[in-house]
Parts: C-alpha cells; sequence; structure tokens
C-alpha cells in the first residue's frame, strides 16, 4: 500500500469515527438533553482544541520550541482581538507584523 493509499485510508477511518461518535449522541440520548455535568466541559471542548493547535502552529517546529516572527503575529492577532477590531483587520495585523519582523530578521 503506497503512502497516498495510507493517507486516504486514514482519512476515512477518521471520517467514519466523525460519523459514528456524531451518530451515537442522538441515538444513546434521545430526546434528552445532555447531563449537565457534560455540558460544561464539551462546551470548553472545542476551544481548547483551536488553542492547542494554534500554539503548536506557532511554537513547534521539528519537534522543537521556536520562538519566531510568528509569535510576534500572534500577538498581534491578539491585541487586535482585544481591542475589538474586526477579524479582517485581525488577520492582516498577524500577517503584517510576521512579514515585517521576517523582511528585518
Amino acid at each position: 500500500m503506497g503512502a497516498l493509499s495510507t493517507t486516504w485510508a486514514a482519512v476515512a477511518a477518521v471520517g467514519l469515527a466523525t460519523v459514528v461518535i456524531k451518530a451515537s449522541g442522538p441515538v444513546v440520548l434521545g430526546d434528552r438533553p445532555l447531563p449537565a455535568w457534560l455540558r460544561g466541559p464539551l462546551g470548553h471542548l472545542a476551544p481548547a482544541l483551536l488553542a492547542a493547535l494554534v500554539a503548536t502552529a506557532v511554537l513547534a517546529r521539528d519537534g522543537r520550541l521556536v520562538v519566531d516572527a510568528r509569535l510576534a503575529g500572534l500577538a498581534a492577532a491578539g491585541v487586535a482581538i482585544a481591542l475589538r477590531a474586526p477579524i479582517l483587520v485581525v488577520v492582516v495585523a498577524a500577517a503584517a507584523v510576521t512579514a515585517l519582523l521576517r523582511a528585518l530578521g
């Protein structure tokens, strides 16, 4: 099995697992709501996963911790978000700071 076939098999397996997981909720719970003790953690799961993905993309390279222009771009995006800037401004600010620091360095 080639690398491409292995990749597509993994994509198909993850897709199938996603469908099974999403379908199991209504099947198991029926018309009942989720228990309160489960709603809290599930509400925080997506933001936590997104934060982990962003941190990994910004701070890791080849399995090492790297602090470079990407971190400054992320900080600029954080400032823009704190100032309640529109998403387009957030993205442009992050890209501009990152590009400027890469050009200078």
